[in-house]
């Protein structure tokens, strides 16, 4: 049976990255069939690191059999998943986010969940000498998703780990990280293409605080004014957005990888409520700037109070 390897919904570059990397890791080194999945379309610079190291797009599902044999890396968050994912075989998680509980396994299982910055640098570790054995486009994903989830050693989830593994690996490809990291993000910025709602739920996570549900996003870019020149209609969106999805506000916040901020969009009193209750900013108009906020797991997501 082949191992099917995913990340979370709305996959971003980790969760695209990683399910190919340890697929690589099982399938060469480990002998075990395995192949990667996503469990969604990827983001702008997920799609840019596919191109980029000649990568084919893993197969996207919806769900999985009963007794299908998994691995779960980048989140072990039973709504970030499949639904019928307790129905699976799951075989090993790999994950740098906090343990939220309500996965149910056949058996014992590996689990990993290290306070590290990048799912793919975990990985780097669990391979040990086998990680040299990567071949370039393996490596070359591996440092994209590193850069990825640090923001080039910007954001505050960054460990000196990350960023000695990410450095090894660009090393290894005569990759100067500063310039490729400006590839990406430039790669990532371009949301032409997107609709609203589409934005809305690109790299999104559903989180509840005191009984209220939010869908947290976050749109990572160099090129803040392009989205917050769309403003008024993503908030028009964020109605329609949190009733099909079930919750009661859509946050949106806009990260200024360059300048090192956040705008969050203000579209009501809840909102402006949720600005000044978490991170101190009261909201004079339709948008608040906080700055050195650049992390949704570190910053965001452990502030947010109503």
């Amino acid at each position: 049976m082949t191992i099917q390897v995913f990340g979370h919904k709305s996959p971003d570059t980790d969760s695209t990255g990683s399910p190919i990397v340890w697929a690589w890791y099982l399938n060469e080194v480990k002998g075990a069939a395995a192949a990667p999945k996503l469990l969604g379309e990827p983001n702008t610079e997920a799609a840019f690191m596919l191109q980029r190291w000649g990568l084919e797009k893993p197969e996207i599902i919806a769900d999985v059999a009963d007794d299908a044999a998994v691995v779960i890396v980048d989140t072990n968050n039973p709504a970030e998943l499949p639904a019928n994912i307790n129905g699976a075989d799951v075989q090993a998680i790999i994950d740098h986010h906090k343990l939220v509980g309500g996965l149910e396994t056949k058996g014992p299982i590996d689990i990993t969940i290290r306070p590290l910055a990048c799912t793919a640098t975990i990985m780097h570790d669990l391979m040990g000498d086998d990680a040299a054995k990567m071949p370039e486009a393996i490596k070359g994903a591996a440092l994209t998703c590193i850069l990825s989830d640090t923001l080039e050693f910007r954001s505050p989830t960054t460990t000196a780990h990350d960023k000695a593994v990410a450095e090894k690996l660009a090393a290894d490809l005569g990759i100067n990280i500063s310039e490729y990291a400006a590839e990406m993000f430039a790669a990532k910025s371009d949301v032409s293409s997107f609709s609203d709602a589409e934005l809305l739920r690109m790299d999104s996570k559903e989180y509840e605080v005191d009984g209220t549900k939010f869908r947290v996003s976050v749109l990572e870019t160099t090129a803040p004014a392009v989205v917050l020149d769309r403003k008024a209609s993503l908030m028009d969106t964020m109605t329609a957005v949190a009733a099909e999805d079930g919750v009661d506000q859509v946050l949106l916040f806009v990260v200024d990888i360059l300048n090192e901020e956040a705008t969050l969009l203000v579209p009501n009193d809840l909102v402006k409520t949720v600005a000044a209750k978490s991170f101190g900013a009261e909201a004079a108009g339709d948008t608040v700037v906080l700055p050195g906020i650049m992390s949704r797991k570190k910053q965001i997501i452990p502030n947010l109070k109503v």
